[in-house]
Order: structure tokens, then sequence, then C-alpha cells
């Protein structure tokens, strides 16, 4: 479905501005009415346009709350493994993380830049394109990330740890979650972990959390003034619960979606529970490619979110590469905007059958498409990385991590690789009735 024509607002506004500044010094009077009936104009459009009626057909195929969504459901495995396997798990937990890890390093300096901008800084480093390592050098070296952390720091010679970022942040959180309030934590337990935990958040997080610290209750956080709701925040956060749920994707699928629904809607709900289950999944198969269908077992079958993954699974052999996969997203999905969940999931979806079980061209591969690449390349190399375990990605990805992931959240600076693996097996092995 087209997407209107929307005209270009931010020149009328530049507009706006700039004429009201050059009849100021010239002079004029009567500026301030006319800036006043403008600002009155556009908040009228914002009330009107919410409190336009939706299509109730479409929504009946896209329910928000859980039983209905599990009752829309295809047919599923629900659960892959009986009991928890703890050195097979702990070999592909290992991989995942760190998967999920080095995608995330290797797309954030280079978040949202386009092909051609990122095809100029490989020339210009020397370095192959798509991209076989993390960068040797990014522009703006100094500037900080996440208020904490140099660009520089995410850049080959000069990584030591893993560097800061929300993609990361979320999975870190996710386990406190389970260690504060147990695996059947409520939404309402995720909002006070969010208050105690975030210092700052972005998009459809960021609305939620200062809702939430505004005293609005969490099962309202994500719908009060929030126009991100099907945006890709809760998307990234599927990681702990895919984790937290090893070979069980309708548990994991439960999880994520009492995380979601903090912030998020419709399409923003069913992206975190697709890859939260393809992640849980993962840990139980050998093909990415199963692992992505079983994910689409724990979400509406006509969901929009589903009928576009199904789209990008169909024509993923005509994707050969990251430009044709960019050129097809781009065609399909025109208007719709760039931190979307639909359009970077199948990114992400075209990164994974482009690369298979070969990790470096998994996550360079989807960087090269560009979008949200960070997050993009994050999901990827943590499905990929859960399949083919520590032992299947190449060491040059996690040499500089050493044990320590640097992070943003309160009262947690860093963590310890190592110490993570031990807390998540230890949540893990609950969830199949062991280490009460």
């Amino acid at each position: 479905m087209p997407y209107p024509e929307i005209p270009d607002y931010r020149r009328l506004v530049e507009q706006v501005t700039l004429y009201t500044q050059l009849k100021h010094e010239h002079g004029a009077k009567g500026i301030a009415p006319i800036l006043a009936d403008a600002e009155s104009a556009l908040r009228q459009a914002i009330e009107r346009l919410k409190a336009l009626p939706e299509d109730l057909e479409l929504a009946s195929r896209e329910p928000d709350d859980l039983a209905k969504i599990q009752a829309l459901r295809p047919d599923g495995p629900r659960t892959l493994w009986k009991a928890l396997d703890e050195p097979l798990y702990r070999e592909r937990l290992s991989g995942a993380l760190l998967g999920r890890m080095a995608g995330n390093v290797l797309g954030a300096p280079v978040e949202f830049w386009p092909i051609e901008r990122m095809e100029s800084l490989a020339r210009e480093n020397g370095q192959p394109f798509p991209p076989t390592d993390y960068w040797q050098y990014v522009p703006n070296p100094y500037s900080l990330r996440y208020e904490t952390t140099p660009v520089e720091a995410y850049t080959r010679d000069k990584l030591n740890g893993v560097p800061v970022d929300d993609d990361l942040a979320y999975t870190l959180l996710g386990l406190l979650v389970v260690e504060d309030f147990g695996s059947h934590f409520s939404t309402e337990d995720i909002g006070k972990a969010w208050v105690e935990y975030l210092p700052f958040a972005c998009t459809a997080e960021d609305i939620a959390l200062r809702n939430l610290r505004a005293g609005v209750p969490a099962l309202q956080a994500g719908t009060t003034d929030n126009p991100f709701c099907e945006w890709i925040g809760a998307d990234i956060r599927s990681d702990p619960w895919g984790y937290l749920a090893p070979g069980l994707p309708e548990r994991a699928a439960e999880m994520a979606y009492r995380d979601a629904y903090i912030s998020h809607r419709r399409q923003g709900i069913y992206g975190e529970m697709f890859f939260t289950a393809a992640i849980a999944a993962a840990f139980a198969v050998d093909d990415p490619l199963e692992a992505l269908e079983i994910g689409l077992t724990e979400i509406p079958a006509e969901c929009a979110l589903a009928q576009a993954v199904r789209w990008a699974l169909d024509v993923a052999p005509q994707i050969g590469d990251y430009r044709q996969a960019r050129e097809a997203m781009d065609e399909r999905f025109r208007g719709m905007h760039g931190v979307h969940t639909i359009n970077n999931a199948c990114l992400t979806v075209w990164g994974i059958t482009i690369g298979g079980t070969d990790f470096t061209r998994v996550i360079s591969e989807t960087v090269a498409m560009g979008m949200d690449n960070d997050c993009t390349a994050a999901t990827a190399g943590s499905i990929v990385g859960a399949i083919v375990g520590k032992r299947g990605i190449p060491e040059h990805w996690y040499r500089n991590f050493g044990d320590t992931v640097h992070s943003y959240l309160i009262g947690h600076p860093s963590f310890s690789i190592s110490d993570l693996i031990e807390r998540f097996t230890m949540q893990a092995a609950r969830a199949f009735g062991g280490r009460a």
C-alpha cells in the first residue's frame, strides 16, 4: 500500500524560520500572530491525524493482545528442546553474544550512511567493501556516541572492549530484568527496570521512558503520544529473551511480547516476537533459514510484518548482494521511514540469506545495505552466531573485546563477557526446571 504524498514540511518550516528572521531584521511588525497561526494549524493537523478512525478489519488481523496474537499464528514447533544441554548452549550463546556485538560494532560508525558514502570510506581506508574487518578510520573520531564513547573506539585499532550501544544495552537490561523479577516478569516490571537502569533512550523508548517518569502506567506508556510505536526499537530488544529460552520459541516470544508492549504496538511488537523466536530457534537448528521460518510461526500470519518477511524469503534467491537488497527494499517500501521495523527486517533477512553460515559475509553484507545497519547486523549476527557458535566466528571479530562490555546502564558501567555467559546459563537452566 503506497504512502500518501507528504509535502516537504521540513523545507516549509525552514522557510518560515528564515523569513521570520529576515522580516524581523527589516523591522517588520505583526510577526508573532502569523507564527501563532502557523503553530496552531500544525497542532490541529496532528490532533486530527491522531483522531482518524483506523481500519477495523486490518486491526483484527493485527491485534496487540497476546492471546489474540497467538490465535492468529500459523502452526509451529513451539518447543524444540526438552532439556538444556549446557555445553552446547554455552558454545552457541558465546557465538550469539559475540555475533551480536561484532555486527553492532561494525555498523555503529556508519549507521544510516548511504551505500556510496560507505564505499568511499572503504576506498579511503584501503579496505574491501563490504567490509571484512572493522573500519580502520572513521570521520569525526572524537565525537561521542551515547554521551560516553568516542566514535574511534569502534574502529579496528582503537577497539578495547565492546563499546556502548543501545543494541547491546537492552540485551544486558533483559538479563537484569529476569534476575530482578524472574522469567514471568510483567510489563509493569519492565517499566520499573527502565526507570531504574536507563538514563536515556531513543524514539519509542524515549517516549515510553518519559511517560513512565511522568507517572503514566506501564501499559499505556507505549501509546501515549508515541508515533514511533512500529519502529525498530523493540526489534533490537529481542536477543535476551531468545538467550533465556533457548530452543523454546513460544516461551521466548511471550517474554518478548511483555517487553515490547512497554513502548510498541502492532508491527513493533511483532518484530521483537519474530526475531526473539528466531534467535531461540537458532540454538536448536543448523540452518538460519529454518530459524527465520520458525520465527514467523510466533506472529500473526497475515500481519504486515509476516507478509513482508515471507516476500523477502520468496525473493531471496534473486538477491545476491547488498546493492540488490537495498534496491529491492527501497522499491517495495518507498515512503516508509528508515527506522521502521518492516524494511529493516527484510534487510536483516537478506543479510542472512546471502551469507548463510558464513558469519563474516552475513554481517558485512548487512552493514553494506545501509539503513539502520548497526541494528540489522547485530540481529543477523546474533542469529547466525547462535547457529555456528563461537568456533564459527573468525577470531578477528572478537579479539579486541577482551572480556569487557561497556555500558551506559545506571550502576553498571561494564560487564564481563564470561560472567554474562554464566548468568544467562543460570537463568536459561531455570527455563527447563534446573538450578531452582
